[in-house]
């Protein structure tokens, strides 16, 4: 019983001490970035071939950590890269920030449950290409409230 017990404290003791999980998507450097000039979200109208991106979570404004998804969407048989997603921070300069997000992508989308972000609004681009080359984008705003 008391082996028992000593294994269970150790075992909160490991938990409690683990490292975040959270991934650090932006950091309070590139938060400080001065915004590109004329930067808007973009609707795309009308019938297109390649693949979408849509924006699903998170809502208006939360705090960080947050669930970032996004689900791809293609069209006549093709497939989505997941080898070609590209995910970019518009800041001046631009921040690449594919490598951080590739461990969550997969061909139906991105699932990213603890990203990490310091306060503010975020501009980002995200690029993808189809199993035919074809290409899609979408830009969306990510608003990150004060914890």
């Amino acid at each position: 019983m008391k082996r028992n017990v000593l294994l269970g404290i150790a075992a909160a003791a490991l938990l409690v001490s683990a490292p975040s999980r959270a991934t650090q998507l932006i950091t309070e450097e590139e938060a400080k970035l001065p915004p590109p000039k004329g930067a808007v979200e973009v609707q795309q109208r009308g019938i297109l071939r390649g693949p979408k991106v849509e924006f699903v979570s998170p809502g208006d404004a939360a705090s960080s950590p947050l669930r970032l998804v996004l689900k791809f969407q293609s069209y006549g048989g093709a497939k989505v890269d997941p080898n070609s997603v590209k995910v970019i921070f518009l800041r001046t300069p631009n921040v690449d920030l594919t490598p951080r997000v590739k461990p969550f992508v997969q061909a139906d989308g991105i699932n990213m449950q603890d990203a990490e972000l310091p306060p503010g609004e975020y501009t980002v681009r995200v690029d993808i290409k189809d199993s035919d080359g074809r290409p899609g984008t979408a830009v969306f705003t990510l608003k990150v409230a004060p914890k």
